[in-house]
């Protein structure tokens, strides 16, 4: 595609720090795994991500700990910080940067939500944004003793209910609401924000997930990387933003990525590989396979055939927050040993197979160009770009990626305003109060 046949040759690219629980770090980078919890590092991460002119920080949520084997995970970040508490001191460090919280309306108080998080974007003068999840899964919910209470095809009509009630408290509207889900009577607490609302940010994959962030959403988080699968992505999107009477433009889409650089080509896939081998352990290998086979298979080598018994419980696994507890364990681990035994995998074959992704690794040069003609061809908006390593992880990218970006216009020289809404290149949204009928 040449710059002339550009569907927007005048995009930009908007880069967010993205920070997933792992593994993804490097971890004897750090004396202490503990430091990854801490403020310091969010902090430096902060800094260096505006410095660069970052769009916003963007963090996922857990509201219990990670499990494998019935015990803690070791090998990820299993917890995390109250979000909207470490956004606080952050927005105090920094001026332009945005912030957006990953808040689950399965497991909150709308009223609650909507006062907690219109406190952040007040404080940081307009700065937040709410990336809307749902869940369905019991061992979640067993933190707020309503465990499994809400069915998988409940999960959208639920969260359009604690939307409306959320967005008639940010539009300055009393709330007399009796709904499906919710009673709710309750008033604003705060004035109307700087950006008018906080940026609405929302992932779901399935069609009805779609169809939800085409009619209410802003900013879509997106798991499509390779060029033509994004691109698609992007054009089904259009398609229901259409439907619903949205333009393109009333969105963004920005998938997770990870980014390696280095002065030659050849030196950027080596710096990949040997990144790839410090994170993927043997015993990370291992966890994949337990989490389906539900046993300790510490006694396999990973270059090795996969186990030849049936995992050990064939309904559903037992490892909470790894694998999806809807899965089959004994149909999962029939289609990964007829794979191995057709492309000849070991354990280690397999699990890289399963887990490769989609990265931009090269020089300055050849990734800046790259993610211009994604950008520009309209298959993306924007990277949510998760650091190697803490606190240093966006070095790289600010120091010599963001400049040859710049050097082919396809990244800002300075933030367009202080809002998250006004650096994203969003309109103001339109009155939704009358999103459902109640």
């Amino acid at each position: 595609m040449s710059g002339t046949d550009y569907r927007r040759p005048e995009a930009r690219l908007h880069l967010n720090g993205f920070f997933p629980f792992g593994p993804i770090y490097v971890w004897d980078e750090v004396d202490r795994p503990e430091d990854y919890y801490e403020f310091a590092g969010f902090a430096q991460l902060a800094r260096t991500a505006e410095r660069g002119l970052f769009t916003a920080i963007f963090l996922g949520d857990s509201q219990r700990l990670r499990e494998h084997l019935g015990a803690i995970t070791d090998t990820a970040v299993t917890g995390r910080p109250d979000q909207l508490v470490l956004f606080a001191h952050l927005a105090a460090l920094t001026e332009r940067i945005g912030f957006v919280a990953t808040l689950n309306t399965t497991y909150s108080d709308p009223a609650e939500l909507a006062r907690r998080l219109s406190t952040v974007d007040a404080l940081s003068g307009g700065r937040t944004g709410w990336n809307l999840v749902t869940t369905d899964n019991a061992w979640t919910g067993e933190n707020f003793r309503k465990g499994g209470y809400l069915g998988h095809a409940q999960r959208y009509r639920h969260a359009r209910e604690h939307l409306s009630i959320v967005h008639r408290l940010w539009d300055q509207e009393p709330v007399d609401f009796h709904g499906e889900f919710y009673d709710v009577t309750a008033a604003p607490s705060l004035s109307r924000s700087r950006q008018h609302r906080p940026v609405l940010f929302q992932a779901g994959e399935s069609d009805e997930g779609r169809d939800f962030a085409a009619r209410h959403a802003e900013a879509i988080f997106s798991r499509y990387l390779d060029f033509d699968a994004a691109l698609s992505f992007a054009d089904d999107i259009a398609a229901r933003l259409a439907a619903a009477g949205r333009p393109r433009d009333d969105i963004r889409i920005i998938p997770a990525a990870k980014i390696t650089l280095a002065g030659t080509l050849d030196e950027a896939r080596e710096k990949a590989a040997w990144f790839d081998r410090q994170t993927w352990t043997d015993r990370r290998i291992r966890a994949v396979l337990e989490a389906v086979w539900g046993c300790d298979l510490s006694a396999f080598d990973v270059d090795g055939p996969l186990p030849g018994f049936d995992p050990v419980d064939p309904e559903q696994t037992k490892t909470h927050g790894v694998v999806n507890s809807r899965d089959r364990p004994r149909r999962t681990a029939e289609g990964w040993r007829e794979l191995a035994a057709e492309r000849g995998y070991s354990i280690r074959g397999l699990v890289a197979h399963l887990s490769r992704t989609r990265e931009f690794v090269g020089t300055p040069a050849s990734v800046a160009d790259e993610l211009t003609h994604y950008v520009r061809a309209g298959a993306i908006d924007g990277l949510n770009l998760a650091p190697h390593a803490v606190p240093t992880g966006f070095d790289d990218v600010v120091d010599l990626l963001v400049p040859a970006l710049q050097d082919r216009g396809s990244y800002p020289a300075e933030y367009p305003g202080t809002t998250l809404r006004e650096n994203l290149g969003l309109r103001p949204p339109v009155d939704l109060r009358d999103l459902i009928t109640t």
